[in-house]
């Protein structure tokens, strides 16, 4: 299954830039085996226009994409091994490509939200979009660590 990431705004060099291309080479490697990746990401620009002239790109850069998971603070929240077994589950059922959908700063605009068949949240805090993308990184890459039964997961 195919990992596709939506998120507004471009990661400039730097160390969040370094530490998302680290985490999803590890995934990719370590997901290739499992059925799991590649990913690819698809950065749409920041609109004067808000979300909703954002949403019109993150939907054309979610394309075909199904599942489609937003990163919302009122989302799930959920343990490692919890989104370890949801991305086992989609790709159990034949899903294709699954689309992970990060907002800019002002969140998701209320139709794309509507359109996702989940949303997930890293907790209640209110996290810069630059760092979820670090954040969802490394989940994808501990999700495929553990259902390889690699350690670098530590229950």
């Amino acid at each position: 299954m195919k990992v596709r990431i939506a998120a507004v705004g471009r990661l400039r060099a730097g160390p969040e830039e370094a530490l998302v291309s680290d985490y999803l080479d590890r995934f990719d490697k370590t997901g290739r085996g499992l059925g799991l990746g590649p990913v690819t990401v698809h950065e749409v620009e920041a609109k004067k226009g808000g979300m909703a002239a954002e949403a019109a790109l993150l939907d054309k850069a979610i394309g075909q994409a199904s599942p489609v998971c937003i990163l919302d603070e009122r989302g799930k929240v959920m343990s490692s091994p919890d989104f370890a077994d949801l991305l086992g589950r989609w790709r159990d059922q034949g899903r294709a490509e699954a689309a992970f959908v990060i907002g800019g700063a002002d969140g998701i605009d209320p139709d794309l939200r509507a359109r996702a068949d989940m949303a997930i949240s890293f907790g209640k805090m209110v996290w810069p979009h630059m760092l979820v993308r670090v954040m969802l990184a490394e989940q994808l890459y501990r999700a495929a660590t553990i259902l390889s039964g690699g350690p670098y997961h530590r229950a």
